[in-house]
């Protein structure tokens, strides 16, 4: 699918951030401790910075996603199809569950989860509209897991879904691709942090003319 550059206002736009935590994205954290490949957070965290740069200087809400999992909310159903892996991962107060090269602002946004989509029972809804948000940009991690569940829940309550391929990371190329390729055929429209920001520079220019 193509985004529509209007839908790409930054009055209109909010970045979300998913699980860019040090459990899911440090080669110390639980997920490279017991095997999963993530090089991958190597290579596209430059692409994130920048994106994450460009949309303060253009006002666009940056909403950090920061998962954890403790007693409270390890439900049966939720242990037995991990296969008991929550926990170790991203438990409430250990460093596993800190940010990973990157610090929320004072004027950024931290919605909480415990699940994949970061939706469920969440306040991201509530502040989404509060904010008039319309078009949510993706990124984060995993690609195929987190990333991928929140863009597709929020494709049906109706936002618009930017979800930048290069600004994401799983741990394996194939699963990177394929979300990519399913995003952009069923969910939303995947493009580039370069095409992004050219977008948001187009629309300030679009704005100053027409002023």
């Amino acid at each position: 699918m193509r985004m529509v550059k209007e839908n790409l206002k930054p009055e209109k736009t909010a970045v979300i951030v998913v699980d860019v935590q040090n459990d899911y994205c440090h080669p110390e954290g639980a997920c490279a401790r017991r095997g999963n490949d993530v090089s991958g957070v190597k290579a596209m965290m430059p692409n994130l910075h920048e994106l994450l740069r460009a949309a303060r200087s253009q006002d666009v809400p940056v909403i950090f996603i920061q998962t954890f999992h403790e007693r409270a909310t390890d439900s049966a159903a939720w242990t037995v199809r991990s296969d008991g892996r929550s926990g170790d991962v991203c438990r409430t107060g250990t460093w596993g569950a800190d940010f990973f090269e990157v610090t929320p602002l004072p004027d950024d946004i931290i919605v909480n989860k415990h699940r994949y989509s970061a939706f469920i029972n969440t306040r991201l809804d509530s502040v989404l509209r509060t904010l008039k948000v319309e078009t949510l940009v993706m990124t984060g991690v995993s690609t195929n897991v987190c990333v991928e569940s929140t863009a597709r829940h929020g494709y049906m309550l109706d936002y618009n879904i930017a979800f930048v391929g290069d600004a994401c990371a799983a741990f394996s190329r194939d699963a990177h691709n394929m979300t990519l390729e399913n995003i952009d055929g069923f969910f939303g429209s995947v493009v580039t942090t370069e095409e992004l920001i050219e977008t948001w520079a187009a629309l300030a220019v679009d704005v100053t003319t027409a002023g």
